[in-house]
């Protein structure tokens, strides 16, 4: 897609985007609520903004991922196989999404943010209760990680909070251990969304590279206000935003 061309005081704005975007996602997560419906406002049609939106987002998760290694959040052996099935999932789901027709997807990607939204809300809430394991791991692994890598491969905002989610009310997981196993997972299915957007030649470059810098400058400011904002009133924020931006979206189509 190197043939699109946007105007330099879009790029800034996305740029903007992106930074906000990566910052809110270091602190409460739901990033893409707010980048999706951007490129699509900016212009992007729907798939190329899923696809744009993959290499910008690929960033986060990827840090996020090495982190949680590094500091033995996780091993790399527990992660490797949920991660390939997540991988597979998500290269299945985006794979689909390249021969669905984009004036069904105009259609259909506002009305899942606006789902996905609304679940963002109350993610938190369902987090804070732990369970007893309901699935065996091998279940867990070939079963619900796949379908949560589809749903990333064909849309992906909220993908976090899902194996996050899933991780606490099917495995039992502690918090703490879920959220950084759902990280690497995560990473898994950007990169697998990202390798067949890729092949696919559905990527804005200038968009999605300039993202990429507002993501990581993001980051960094939001790891410096770690604990000094409630994540509650982020995901407040995060919604309206979203609601406000689809809202614009209805209004102009």
């Amino acid at each position: 897609m190197e043939n699109f061309i946007i105007a330099p005081d879009v790029l800034l704005l996305l740029f903007l985007v992106a930074l906000v975007a990566g910052f809110i996602d270091t602190l409460a997560g739901g990033g893409g609520l707010i980048v999706l419906p951007a490129l699509i406002l900016a212009g992007l049609p729907p798939l190329q903004a899923l696809a744009t939106n993959k290499l910008q987002g690929s960033t986060g998760t990827f840090t996020a991922t090495v982190m949680m290694l590094r500091h033995r959040r996780v091993r790399w052996a527990d992660v490797k196989p949920p991660m390939l099935t997540a991988f597979i999932g998500a290269a299945s789901g985006s794979l689909v999404l390249l021969f669905i027709d984009p004036g069904f997807l105009s259609f259909v990607i506002p009305l899942v943010l606006i789902v996905i939204g609304i679940y963002f809300l109350f993610a938190g809430k369902l987090l804070e209760t732990a369970t007893h394991a309901r699935v065996s791991a091998p279940l867990y692994r070939n079963a619900i990680v796949p379908a949560i890598g589809c749903y990333d491969g064909m849309f992906g905002p909220g993908t976090g909070s899902f194996f996050a989610l899933s991780g606490v009310a099917w495995r039992g997981l502690p918090l703490l251990d879920a959220t950084a196993m759902a990280k690497t997972l995560n990473f898994a299915t950007n990169l697998a969304s990202l390798l067949v957007f890729l092949i696919a030649g559905q990527i804005v470059w200038a968009v999605g590279l300039v993202m990429m810098a507002g993501q990581a400058a993001g980051a960094w400011l939001g790891s410096h206000m770690l604990f000094r904002i409630n994540p509650q009133y982020l995901r407040i924020a995060i919604v309206l935003v979203c609601m406000a931006m689809l809202m614009r979206y209805f209004l102009t189509s």
